[in-house]
């Protein structure tokens, strides 16, 4: 068998340094959060927001997992895991709460457009809180791309790029 040698473990730079926020101190909660995100029960994976920054466009929020999670009872029975797309829907709404705050897409709200290089690095479990940072690297008329890493601790869980469209009235009420 070859031998191959063991490439060092590479430290990635978190998009917003933990030291910027307080994980412990929100400043929006969920009411603020149902301000510009219209997700409600077992679809909001935001708890709160702890960061958020206009200057170099970017946002810290959280999910608390509890056992009570609507994936917990299916994935995997006996032995709960997020599942990755939930990973991802977290990141997709941390992002459209920052461009709905900052109102930076015409739409009465964002849509998920797409997903780029994104990597799984870790599991996510009932008791954790899913940390999530995001960037916003492109505001365009009809496209919005965000830049997210997903952390558990100061473990890197998920990281890639979230794609959002802004959704217009007459498209929600599926006028032509």
């Amino acid at each position: 068998m070859p031998h191959y040698p063991e490439k060092p473990m590479v430290k990635k730079e978190f998009l917003v340094s933990p030291e910027l926020y307080n994980i412990n101190e929100p400043i929006a909660g969920l009411g603020e959060i149902e301000k510009y995100n219209p997700q409600r029960f077992e679809m909001q994976q935001l708890t709160a927001i702890v960061y958020d920054n206009a200057e170099d466009f970017t946002c810290v929020g959280y999910k608390d997992m509890t056992d009570s999670e609507f994936w917990v009872r299916g994935h995997m029975p006996g032995k709960p895991i997020l599942p990755g797309v939930i990973i991802c829907e977290a990141a997709a709404q941390l992002a459209s709460y920052y461009c709905g705050k900052h109102a930076m897409a015409e739409g009465a709200m964002m849509g998920f457009a797409g997903l780029e290089d994104v990597k799984f690095r870790g599991l996510v479990r009932p008791g954790d809180r899913l940390v999530i940072q995001a960037k916003m690297l492109r505001m365009r008329k009809f496209l919005v791309t965000a830049q997210f890493m997903a952390l558990v601790g100061e473990n890197i869980v998920a990281e890639g790029v979230v794609k959002g469209f802004p959704l217009s009235e007459k498209l929600l009420n599926n006028e032509k």
